[in-house]
């Protein structure tokens, strides 16, 4: 039951994502991807410093 749970929500997250790349397409709006990317890149850095045994080496980052 959880593992169809799981899938479900992964193949939500994965139609969310296909759906902005395609507004992104229609819309013209390439200049926004790598804006998002670094908001993304600095979100999972914050997310793996604050709980992670990766924090110490990624202190000379920061």
């Amino acid at each position: 039951m959880a593992k169809s749970r799981l899938v479900v929500i992964v193949c939500a997250v994965w139609q969310v994502f296909l759906e902005f790349l395609q507004f992104l397409k229609q819309e013209k709006k390439w200049w926004l991807w790598p804006l998002i990317l670094m908001l993304l890149l600095l979100g999972a850095l914050i997310a793996f410093s604050s709980s992670s045994a990766l924090a110490p080496f990624m202190y000379p980052f920061m």
